[in-house]
């Protein structure tokens, strides 16, 4: 389970800015938000609001980034890194960026921090602790020789041959994490951190075409794989009252060729609709976007309901009505065990439903006024002159005391102004 994730020196992203999933003290709806485990309390989810370009996006494209620089290792040591530094300063450009993250993974609690700028991994250190910490690693780089230096702890036991070996795999522009994939040797400690970003961590759900369809065919590919999958599926779309009897999904061989299983195939789903005990079939394709989004979501609640794992979502609400945005949430929140959602939205009631949110799960981005810098800050981090128990946070936002909203200009437009 994610503990903390923090981020410096990244695309809108400034400070360094941390988000959070232990729980505060309050013992408001603890029996659906809070896991307890490793004798912390972790929350399930985390909803970030706030406006637009104020950097919501950017905290949900730093983890997907952190997955994909561990698990995608570049292949030469000339290739780059895909990002961009904080760019509305002087300075920031030319500095490395940090990323910190501490999670759980077969009930050890592990710290992972990486200093990188485009051309290199700088700096890399893993604490395990399993009760006390205790380094894993400390790996260093060399920027003129371009060579990797990996210092291992001393409760590591690992022969020098293959210390050598993964020193050699590990290029100036690979973490060490890349490296142990490319090399044979076994070692628990990066093992369980290499399967909690490969199978614990999900890649970043977005609202663009190219993610719906994407995922669409994933989905669908796993609910051809396991008629147990469809049925839940099915029953989600039933709940969240689609008028949907049933599905069929049909399998082709797709036509131009391709190397793997999840290429190999083209699907293409019909919806069954039951109207006075008559059948009707529609492509999917001819479906609402609400219900073409929905179908996504719900392939995506059956992993989070039966597979431990961390998954974001960018714009949940996008295409659905705020009563169906919620009732997703309750459906994870009520039968998740051990998953985590991470999602922004533009929802404000959110901010107005003290009977289903807790405090500690909403985070709110805000631009400050020196540099346009993101700012993240949930609102338990609000002390009681600012928010009570009796508190209406909608209101409050709307006056300006939380952030979180538009600076707006005039609504009057003088057509006739002339630009140079």
């Amino acid at each position: 389970m994610l503990i903390n994730f923090s981020i410096q020196n990244f695309d809108s992203i400034k400070d360094k800015q941390t988000l959070s999933f232990e729980a505060d003290k309050s013992q408001h709806l603890e029996d659906y938000y809070v896991i307890q485990t490793n004798g912390l309390r972790l929350l399930k989810l985390a909803l970030v609001y706030g406006a637009n370009a104020s950097g919501k996006t950017t905290i949900l494209k730093a983890l997907d980034f952190l997955r994909n620089l561990v698990l995608n290792p570049k292949i030469q040591k000339t290739e780059t890194l895909n990002f961009e530094p904080f760019l509305f300063d002087d300075k920031t450009p030319q500095q490395n960026t940090v990323f910190e993250i501490d999670f759980i993974q077969n009930d050890t609690r592990y710290l992972y921090d990486i200093e990188f700028n485009k051309e290199a991994i700088i700096g890399e250190n893993l604490y395990s602790c399993n009760p006390k910490k205790s380094n894993v690693f400390k790996r260093t780089t060399d920027l003129q020789s371009k060579f990797t230096k990996i210092e291992f702890g001393n409760k590591m036991k690992i022969s020098k041959s293959a210390e050598e070996t993964l020193e050699n795999n590990t290029l100036w522009n690979n973490t060490v994490l890349g490296g142990f994939l490319k090399t044979n040797v076994d070692i628990e400690e990066l093992k369980n951190v290499m399967d909690w970003f490969k199978f614990r961590v999900f890649p970043l759900v977005s609202t663009t075409d190219f993610h719906a369809s994407h995922l669409e065919h994933f989905v669908s590919l796993s609910v051809d794989k396991v008629e147990k999958q469809k049925n839940f599926i099915l029953n989600v779309l039933k709940k969240a009252d689609f008028n949907i009897y049933d599905m069929i999904i049909k399998k082709e061989k797709n036509t131009i060729e391709k190397n793997t299983e999840y290429d190999k195939y083209a699907f293409k789903i019909n919806v069954e609709h039951k109207i006075k005990d008559k059948n009707y079939v529609l492509p999917m394709t001819q479906e609402s976007q609400g219900t073409q989004r929905y179908y996504i979501l719900a392939g995506i609640l059956s992993f989070l309901l039966q597979t431990p794992c961390v998954i974001s979502i960018d714009e949940l609400e996008s295409s659905l009505h705020p009563d169906l945005f919620q009732h997703f949430l309750l459906l994870f929140l009520v039968n998740s065990q051990k998953s985590q959602l991470i999602a922004t939205t533009h929802n404000r009631e959110i901010l107005n439903n003290k009977d289903i949110f807790r405090n500690d799960v909403i985070w709110i981005t805000d631009k400050n006024n020196e540099d346009c810098a993101t700012e993240l800050y949930s609102l338990a981090d609000f002390d009681t002159k600012v928010i009570r128990d009796t508190t209406n946070i909608l209101n409050a936002l709307k006056l300006g005391k939380l952030g979180g909203i538009p600076n707006l200009g005039s609504y009057y437009i003088n057509i006739n102004d002339e630009t140079e």
